[in-house]
C-alpha cells in the first residue's frame, strides 16, 4: 500500500512539475497551460495510454487536470459506440457534467463567503 501512495505522489507531482514548467519556462498563461494539459490528457486517452497510467498511479493520475481530458475522450468514445456521431457530443457532457457543475457551485459559494477581490 505504501508503494501505491508513493507512485501516486510521484506521477501527480510530475504532472504538476510539467504545468509549473509551462508557466515558468515557456511563459504560458494559466489559461494556455490549463488547455494544454487537458489536451495532453485527451491525446493520451485517445491512444489508450491514460488508463494504464490511472491503473498504475491511481489518484496521482485522476486528480490533476489531465484527467479531465481523459474523461472527455472516454465519455465520447463510449457513447459513440452506442449512439454514433451524436454520442460523441453527448458522451463528453454526460461524464463530465457533475464535475463541472460542482466546480461552478463551489466556486460561487466560495466567492460569496470569502468576497474575492478583482
Amino acid at each position: 500500500m505504501l508503494a501505491m501512495f508513493f507512485w501516486a505522489f510521484v506521477i501527480g507531482g510530475l504532472i504538476c512539475v510539467i504545468g509549473q514548467l509551462l508557466f515558468d519556462v515557456a511563459k504560458l498563461t494559466p489559461g494556455h497551460t490549463l488547455s494544454l494539459l487537458v489536451v495532453a490528457g485527451a491525446i493520451l486517452a485517445g491512444f489508450g495510454l491514460y488508463e494504464p497510467l490511472i491503473n498504475f498511479a491511481g489518484a496521482g493520475a485522476t486528480i490533476p487536470i489531465t484527467s479531465f481530458g481523459n474523461s472527455l475522450v472516454h465519455g465520447a468514445l463510449d457513447d459513440a459506440k452506442n449512439h454514433g456521431l451524436i454520442g460523441v457530443l453527448t458522451g463528453m457532457f454526460q461524464v463530465t457534467s457533475s464535475g463541472v457543475s460542482a466546480a461552478i457551485i463551489f466556486g460561487f459559494l466560495g466567492a460569496l463567503i470569502f468576497k474575492p477581490k478583482g
